[in-house]
């Protein structure tokens, strides 16, 4: 198992409508993150920051990753997501969210 944290700026006046969504999140998008070996996922709020952590279960992420972005709903869900959100300008080549180093964890 691996946890993986990412972050993300949320534009200001999109904090309404994130977390309106985020309270009902589609039944397929769901399962589609279910089917890529992902759980526990959580997504924060600090002000306009967006902290994800989550499990991936996995054996090839980057693939995982692809079956995601090539998922219909999933796709018509970041119609709704990505205009709200500001990607860190410093985020990996063809990232959306920034990754994070995980530094301490305990169970």
């Amino acid at each position: 198992m691996r946890r993986i944290g990412q972050v993300i700026k949320l534009k200001p006046e999109a904090i309404e409508e994130y977390e309106r969504l985020h309270a009902a999140v589609w039944p397929e998008v769901l399962a589609m993150i279910a089917a890529c070996h992902i759980s526990n996922y959580t997504i924060f709020r600090y002000q306009t920051w967006l902290f994800a952590c989550f499990e991936y279960t996995g054996d090839d992420f980057a693939a995982d990753m692809q079956k995601m972005a090539a998922d219909p709903k999933t796709r018509e869900w970041w119609t709704c997501t990505d205009p709200l959100q500001e990607p860190l300008a410093d985020r990996e080549a063809g990232a959306w969210w920034a990754s994070m180093k995980e530094v301490f964890h305990t169970d």
